[in-house]
């Protein structure tokens, strides 16, 4: 984080040198410093706890904190607008926004994505983006964490907008689409404000819907919410996520739903001894020991290697960092670097085969040195309402 600026083009005429970015570590002496009246906590995927304390240390420097609500914070549109968030990070809310572009597809709805914000490259370049084929993932140099989002609406013909300036993001898909539909990152909240909010829960991990920020916020705006991966759930689990929800939200429709999972090389895996690369952010900050790699792998016989003991530079500590990841390798990907690290770490680890649960297909990214399979994993909904239900329901009313 040394000497890393906000740049003075994004950040208006009240900073002509930019602002300055500061690691959190920094924030004791940057209030005294600065003599800092007010700290505002602007990022997601804390649980309650976690928040109390970063409020109980800004309170006892002497300034006041404060979390920005969804007046201060959302865009108002033009157009109709979809979103879909979650309770934490790894939920499926990405399988659920391709399940609803899918149904508004069908019904010839022109519409576009507007994904939130990955402003891990040069800003100044990240203004507005527009993703319409892959030719625009090297365009842009989307890193394994933008494509994990970006690649899939691709390959099924949706058009994409991030970038870092969403005034400007919301103008320009204004023009092109009749209706916008908000793909939510983390447990954030939309940063465009929702004629239909779509939250999804975690039936693996019960109890998160209300002690996680701003998780719990969704779930008491949400229009709907989604209790997912049902199918690989405790039902004891299931039916608290439902009880939760219902508790501090009764006017949301509530849809129970599975993840299917395909892989499409099996033979590479059942039996063998695999090395299982997972979603980097379910695994990390979202807090799942595993995903659907492990358990497509369990289902097939196969005998899981660890990584741990061959990981290599910035993925060796991410294992350091997140001491609850089972016998599976995160896929970070948030720098060439990172991917170079990524990519040696998998070659060093005496296996068979490897198993890939990323979103995006890490064959097309990295050189692997041993036979690879992917899993990949949509939603389906499980009996009455479904989204198809919710969604004609919506669309008759705009």
């Amino acid at each position: 984080m040394k000497n890393k600026i906000y740049p003075k083009s994004l950040a208006g005429k009240l900073y002509p040198k930019g602002i300055p970015i500061f690691p959190e570590k920094s924030l004791p002496k940057l209030i005294e410093k600065y003599k800092v009246d007010e700290v505002i906590l602007a990022y997601s995927d804390l649980s309650h706890e976690e928040v109390m304390q970063k409020a109980s240390l800004v309170l006892s420097c002497g300034a006041d904190f404060k979390l920005m609500g969804s007046k201060e914070t959302m865009l108002k549109s033009k157009r109709p607008v979809i979103a879909i968030t979650g309770v934490r990070t790894g939920v499926g809310k990405s399988p659920t926004t391709r399940r609803v572009c899918r149904i508004l597809k069908s019904r010839g709805i022109n519409f576009v994505v507007i994904r939130h914000p990955m402003p891990y490259g040069n800003l100044e370049k990240m203004i507005v983006q527009r993703f319409s084929s892959k030719l625009d993932l090297e365009k842009y140099h989307s890193t394994i964490e933008e494509r994990e989002e970006y690649e899939p609406h691709l390959e099924e013909g949706n058009i994409v907008y991030a970038g870092v300036d969403y005034e400007k993001i919301l103008k320009q898909a204004e023009k092109e689409a009749d209706l916008l539909v908000w793909d939510g990152g983390n447990n954030d909240l939309p940063f465009i404000k929702p004629d239909l909010h779509i939250v999804v829960a975690d039936a693996r991990r019960p109890g998160h819907e209300l002690l996680y920020y701003p998780g719990e916020t969704n779930v008491r705006m949400a229009d709907v919410v989604i209790v997912n991966k049902v199918d690989t759930a405790n039902q004891i689990h299931v039916q608290q996520v439902i009880d939760n929800v219902k508790s501090i939200n009764r006017n949301a429709v509530i849809i129970k739903a599975a993840m299917d999972r395909f892989v499409d090389r099996p033979e590479l895996i059942r039996s063998k001894r695999v090395l299982i690369v997972e979603d980097g952010p379910t695994l990390t900050h979202g807090s799942l020991a595993h995903g659907a790699g492990w358990i497509e792998a369990k289902n097939l016989g196969a005998f899981i290697i660890s990584p741990r003991d061959k990981a290599v530079g910035s993925i060796k500590d991410v294992f350091v960092k997140y001491p609850h990841l089972g016998a599976v390798l995160p896929a970070m990907g948030y720098s060439r670097k990172q991917m170079e690290e990524l990519q040696e770490t998998i070659n060093n680890v005496d296996c068979d085969s490897v198993l890939i649960g990323t979103p995006v297909d890490l064959r097309n990214l990295l050189n692997i040195n041993k036979p690879a399979a992917r899993v990949r994993y949509e939603i389906r909904e499980i009996g009455k309402p479904d989204l198809e239900d919710v969604l004609r329901r919506f669309l008759r009313k705009i």
